[in-house]
This record gives structure tokens, sequence and C-alpha cells, in this order.
């Protein structure tokens, strides 16, 4: 085994073995405040609700542990058994080496290394999120979203594929400057259509009824200068009794969505204020800070994987023979690899995304004339999804994009 593999390989356990530390932490962590609703959150749980949303916190963190393992396996097992190196080349030997069948390989390895992680999801949706009520949707719809999903994934993802493979045969040694050019836009495409095309494919968009609370959050969205035709309730309860509200598309795709566990849960004050709150992320520019970290990352990614299809050690790692003209080996390890080193960045991004809820949280604060109707949402929402009210600090910089809620009230308070 090469020095990069030793490297490769103790990163994989490196992060495995973190990732249980930290869950342990935040299991022993919870478990410290079991026995009584801390003084901070007797306003926010009863005894009752608050033990049971323990319950879950712990239930889906020791199940966690179970699909990290098995996930670390998987990734192990799959990089230095030499599977990989034996797929491409049987693959190679049936369909050649044109752009055609190494986009084919792309797109059917990725699938295969979906597969082993489909018991695990159906596991958590009809036994974790069942027991303790969540669970809204039915074996025939569960399967029929992944169908849906891999529908999808072959009409955009492969002639998207087979154009970056293109593009390194037009191109170059530039090739990588193009592919992370086409694959921003396309990211900016698919943003641009999913509202009309895509997420109605899972999802039934109804405009909000006319009334009151209509005319209210429309009124809303003229005071804060937010530009939208439409207000649309999914039906986000025939899959699970979670909530939320977000706005999504751009121009005159733009429209705001409030499930439909949302409006049934709060009092109308609280829906506008947790509309205010989306709002405050459009008019901070959260979401174009966020697209252009992300279109970053895109190039960051595209450069490393074409300087590391140019080295030969890169590839033996892992048992393939260094082929300069193919760069497929490349875009697959890298794509393996990508969450491990993803993983330890993960506190910095969470420190910026937090950073801007708090920041969305002030401007619907501005926005409503008041702070305590986002409490009381705030509040509502943590105790309708049984959400952790005490994570472990390392634990919730590791895994949390949201701050607590103890901590938005503190800054809601604060700002007052």
């Amino acid at each position: 085994m090469s020095l990069f593999a030793i490297m490769a390989l103790a990163l994989i356990l490196a992060r495995t073995v973190t990732e249980l530390w930290l869950s342990r932490l935040n299991q022993c962590h919870v478990r410290t405040h079991r026995n009584e609703v801390p003084p901070v959150f007797r306003g926010v749980m009863d005894e009752s609700t608050y033990r049971h949303s323990i319950d879950y916190t712990l239930a889906r963190s020791r199940f966690g542990n179970i699909v990290n393992v098995f996930d670390a396996l998987v990734l192990v097992a799959v990089l230095f058994s030499a599977l990989l190196p034996w797929a491409f080349g049987k693959f190679s030997a049936s369909f050649g080496i044109s752009i055609l069948a190494m986009a084919g390989f792309l797109f059917v390895t990725g699938i295969a290394l979906s597969i082993p992680g489909l018991p695990f999801a159906w596991y958590a949706q009809f036994k974790i999120e069942e027991r303790f009520g969540f669970n809204t949707t039915t074996t025939k719809m569960w399967i029929a979203d992944r169908l849906k999903g891999l529908l999808i994934a072959a009409l955009l993802g492969y002639p998207l594929l087979v154009l970056v493979l293109k593009l390194v045969e037009w191109t170059g040694d530039s090739w990588w400057l193009w592919a992370a050019s086409v694959v921003v836009a396309f990211q900016l495409l698919v943003l641009l259509v999913a509202p009309a095309i895509i997420m109605p494919l899972f999802n039934k968009f109804t405009p909000l009824a006319e009334g009151a609370f209509r005319e209210r959050l429309f009124a809303l969205a003229r005071r804060t200068g937010f530009p939208t035709r439409s207000i649309e309730v999914m039906d986000g309860s025939k899959r699970s009794r979670h909530s939320n509200a977000f706005f999504t598309g751009f121009g005159r795709f733009r429209k705001i969505v409030l499930f439909d566990t949302l409006i049934a849960q709060l009092t109308e004050s609280e829906v506008e204020s947790v509309l205010a709150h989306e709002i405050g992320h459009y008019k901070k520019r959260h979401i174009i800070k966020m697209l252009s970290l992300s279109m970053a990352g895109v190039f960051v990614a595209f450069a490393a994987i074409a300087w590391l299809a140019r080295q030969q050690w890169f590839y033996r790692a892992f048992g393939f023979e260094h082929q300069t003209a193919n760069v497929v080996p490349s875009i697959l390890l890298f794509a393996l690899l990508a969450e491990t080193l993803g993983f330890w960045f993960s506190p910095l991004i969470h420190i910026w995304s937090r950073r801007f809820e708090y920041e969305a949280d002030a401007f619907a604060r501005v926005a409503m004339g008041e702070k305590q109707s986002l409490i009381q949402a705030l509040r509502k929402l943590s105790e309708k999804n049984l959400s952790n009210l005490t994570p472990h600090p390392l634990y919730s910089s590791f895994y949390y994009s949201h701050p607590t809620l103890l901590e938005r009230e503190h800054a809601l308070q604060g700002g007052a």
C-alpha cells in the first residue's frame, strides 16, 4: 500500500472515529438533562414531550453511528479492494472508452454505490420516524420518490457527465475551467426551473387561499421589498409531520413556499415571523453568498481533479493504471474522497451559516416590529419537531448549521 493510500485510509478512519466520539459526547451531554426539563426550557416543552425529544435524539444518534460505520466500511472496501479498477476494466472491455461509455460508467457506478444505503434510509423513515410519530409516507410513495430521483438523474446528470468529458477532449489542459463553468451554469439553471418543473413531481403546490392571512403575508413581502408573485402551500404532510418554510427560484419563477404542517402548527403572526426570517436571508444576500461559496468549491474541485489526473501516485494508490488520456478514474476517486475531506471543514462552514441565521432573525424582529412572534414560533417548532434542546457545543459545531434554540432566543432578547 502506497503512502498516499495509507494517508487516505487514516483520514477515513479518523473521520469515523471522530464521528463516533462526537456522537458519544452528545449522547452523554443529553442524558445529563434527561430527568428534568432545564429551567430555561420549561416554557418550551412539557416534561413528557421533553423526554420524548431526548429519546428521539438518542435513537437517531445510535442509528447514525451504525450508518457512519457501515458507510466507512463500504468506502474502504470500494477504494482499497481493487473493485473500482476491476469494474472500470470490465466496463471498458464491454463498452469501450468512448465518452458516452465513460459517462455511463460514472453514472452507473454512482447509482451502484447508492444502493447499500437504501435499507438504512428505509429503516430511518419507517422505523425511527414512524415510532416518534413523524412518518406519514407509504412504502409505495417512498419507492416512487427514489425512482423519480433516478429518472431525473438520468435525464439531467448523464448528459452533464457527457458534456464534461467532451470538454476534456475539446479544450485540452484548461478543460477543468470550462467544466467547472458548465457545472455552475447547470446548477443555476436547475435552481431556476426546479420550482416549475422538478419540485411538482414530488409535491403538490397550491396557492395560499384568498383572505386576510394571505394579504398579511403579501403585505410583509411588500414592506420588506421582497418581490414575489406567489405564496404557495406544499403538501409536506403526505410524507412527514416535520415543518418548514422557504423560498425558491429566481425572477418570475420565485415563490414563497409554506409547508401545510407549518400553517397547522403556528398562529398567523408566528407564520409571518418565520416568513420574515426567510425574507431576511434574501435581503441580507445570504443566498447569493452561499451560492458563491458553492461555485468557488466547484472550481476548486475541478482544479484538484485535473491536477490529480496527472499524478501516477494518485491512480496507483487505488489500483488504477495511470492513463493521462482518461480523467474518469480521477473524477470518481475525488468524488468518493470529497465528503471525508469536507467533514473537517464543516465547523468553519457552520460558523458562517449560523451567523446568517442570527442576521435573518434580527431582520425578522425589525420587520415584525417585535420579537415575541418569532420566539414563540421557534419554541413551537422545536417542540413539534422534538429538537435536541441541549446538544453538546462541540457536536453542534460539526453538525448544526443553525444556532440552538437557546442561542437564538438570547440573540433576539439581547437585540431588543
